[in-house]
């Protein structure tokens, strides 16, 4: 009997990832049914679906479900999930398709059949549904009204960009994944399906396991965030998203190598286990945090770091909206239905040098003069225009694997920088 937290659902790990005979079988079929091509962020919800990461999910959401999660947190059956998993297609694929269709689901990029779907229906989101949607899953604390979210929200967040360019049909229905596309040979030994996370938990005979969520590199702060977690959990799943992000933003290749040194000269090892996920980020802040949340319980996490501006985008959110918003979701009755993972609130961190060590604004009572504020954000900007970083920002050996990696850029990305990353 596992000692772990129950996966999200109350249904165990829901599994769609075909194998074996029923895989080579399902793959043959799909070379016949009718393609519809699908995003880079669809096919890492797809995969998550497929390896059990988003259960109790078994395919893409109906209408009422995509209502209820944005509106409420809640499934039409009552289940709570943060942010909707939809699956949109242009008005000509659509066409042709109805209820009780069957199809494959195509990725262009890599030309692989990634999935078939049971088609249980179709529906049609307007470009005023997209923004209601928007408004409810991105608007956060830093833009207050609807009116100062619209002036900068379709040029700077690029989860807004990411959902008015969907398509304007949504496909709902079940389905039967045959493939994790090149995570596991690309990212071997790092990419994990939960039952394997699992696995590697309970033969540590850990029980309560604490999540660390990273898109960049780690620098000191998020070191000091392990180490916490470290002293009240059995252990750290530092998880890191090998998936897509925006541009500027450091390779996942690059971000697991730092992690590997990091570790190896800072961390008792037997303590802190890597891992990597293969979603896009969306940059939705406080309701990101509630999906990393969900799908790290199914991991086996039974806390999720939440520190300063968790997957934050520009000022759009409050600086810890990420960890007050876990007070405010609903708790359904159904106790498997529940969010079980929950928050390890920690307050802002960084190296104080009159402290002459890491400390947070809680531990902290000196000023902003003596202590090294900065980001991954501009960690990535002094980075990428050669600029020298402070002492105690990042370990020597993690500053070296990434200034190697911006030396060889042919080209730079302009990184702009936001209150939170600096400290304003």
């Amino acid at each position: 009997m596992s000692n772990l937290i129950p996966p999200h659902g109350g249904k165990g790990l829901t599994i769609c990832l075909l194998e074996g005979d029923a895989l080579a079988a399902e793959k043959k079929k799909a070379e016949g049914l009718k393609k519809v091509n699908i995003s880079p962020r669809v096919k890492g919800d797809l995969i998550m679906i497929g390896n059990g990461g988003f259960s109790p999910l078994t395919g893409f959401m109906t209408k009422a479900d995509w209502k209820g999660v944005c509106e409420n947190y809640l499934m039409a059956d009552g289940t709570f999930w943060p942010v909707p998993v939809v699956l949109d297609v242009t008005a000509d694929e659509a066409a042709g398709i109805k209820a009780g269709d069957e199809v494959a689901l195509f990725d262009p990029k890599h030309n692989e059949i990634m999935a078939t779907m049971k088609v249980d229906g179709k529906w049609d989101i307007s470009d005023d549904e997209k923004k209601w949607e928007c408004e409810k899953v991105f608007m956060g604390e830093g833009t207050p009204t609807a009116e100062e979210f619209w002036k900068i929200a379709k040029e700077d967040h690029p989860g807004v960009q990411m959902v008015m360019a969907q398509g304007p049909v949504n496909l709902a229905g079940n389905v039967k994944v045959l493939s994790e596309g090149d995570y596991p040979t690309k990212y071997a030994g790092v990419y994990h399906r939960p039952a394997e996370s699992r696995k590697i938990f309970e033969d540590r005979g850990w029980s309560e396991v604490a999540a660390l969520q990273l898109r960049n590199p780690m620098h000191r702060s998020h070191e000091y965030l392990c180490k916490i977690a470290v002293e009240v959990c059995d252990g750290v799943y530092i998880h890191s998203l090998v998936g897509n992000l925006k541009p500027g933003d450091i390779p996942a290749e690059v971000r697991v190598k730092c992690i590997d040194a990091l570790v190896k000269n800072n961390f008792v090892e037997a303590n802190v286990v890597q891992g990597g996920y293969p979603l896009d980020m969306r940059y939705a802040g406080p309701r990101e945090g509630l999906l990393h949340a969900t799908f790290r319980q199914n991991y086996g996490c039974s806390k999720m770091i939440i520190g300063r501006d968790h997957a934050g985008v520009g000022d759009f959110y409050g600086m810890f909206e990420a960890q007050t918003i876990f007070d405010k979701i609903p708790t359904p009755a159904e106790e498997g239905k529940a969010l079980k993972c929950q928050p390890l609130k920690i307050d802002w961190t960084f190296y104080c040098y009159k402290c002459d060590g890491m400390a947070s604004l809680r531990t902290c009572p000196h000023g902003k003069e003596d202590r090294v504020l900065l980001s991954g954000t501009m960690l990535r900007k002094m980075l990428s225009e050669g600029g020298d970083l402070p002492d105690h920002f990042g370990r020597d050996e993690v500053v070296a694997i990434l200034r190697e990696y911006y030396e060889g850029l042919t080209e730079k990305v302009e990184i702009k920088t936001h209150k939170a990353a600096t400290g304003n």
